[in-house]
């Protein structure tokens, strides 16, 4: 298996992902959505996450976190794979984040669907961010991701229907578009954006970067 050849350096911007084995689905149903989404909250803490130290009453967003580890600026979850966009507090961080999201997700979907192993394809993907134009465009492509749950051969053919993939988009609980567009829900919790350009300073200038995507895949 290949080293990850990324070095995360404090202050700098990546890409992360990863994809089940074999493309296999990481998620089968809404409560693994949700059990991987408040995981990203939960285990973005200085200290050791443990989900047994919470109530049966508690959601992962009601965990005592104490300090950020990472800044998380955008996300998505697919049925097979996801995308986070993140910058480190200090180095070793993004690493350190990855490995208790990743253990965590997998220790709950292996005790849920009675199976033992690996679930991800190996080591998880990162992308040095190295200039402002690709930070920006990231945002955009990161939650256009689920696009192709409605119209799978967009990037091939283009948009075919520009209102229905508006629609979904705004219906899609799984990433971080609904913060954008400013929805209040526990979720927003997840998203720092203090570290990162302030590309979208209000709702309308954020819907009209995607507008402009979408109108240009067409």
């Amino acid at each position: 298996m290949s080293l990850r050849k990324v070095n995360f350096v404090k202050g700098e911007y990546y890409h992360i992902y990863n994809r089940g084995n074999s493309k296999q689905l990481i998620f089968k149903d809404k409560s693994d959505y949700g059990r991987f989404i408040g995981l990203l909250f939960a285990c973005n803490s200085s200290r050791d996450f443990k989900i047994d130290n919470l109530n049966k009453n508690q959601s992962l967003f009601e965990s005592s976190r104490g300090d950020q580890i990472v800044n998380i600026g955008a996300y998505c979850l697919m049925p097979n794979h996801f995308h986070i966009l993140i910058t480190d507090t200090d180095e070793g961080n993004i690493s350190k984040f990855m490995q208790k999201l990743v253990t965590a997700y997998v220790m709950y979907f292996n005790k849920k669907y009675k199976r033992s192993g690996s679930l991800f394809e190996g080591k998880f993907k990162a992308e040095h961010i190295d200039t402002d134009r690709y930070l920006k465009y990231l945002f955009s492509y990161i939650h256009l991701n689920p696009v192709k749950l409605v119209e799978p051969k967009w990037k091939e053919m283009g948009i075919q229907n520009k209102s229905r993939v508006l629609k979904f988009l705004e219906e899609y609980q799984y990433s971080s578009y609904l913060d954008y567009l400013r929805v209040e829900r526990k979720e927003k919790n997840i998203l720092d954006l203090k570290p990162f350009p302030d590309y979208f300073p209000a709702k309308k200038t954020f819907q009209k970067e995607i507008l402009e995507w979408i109108n240009f895949l067409r």
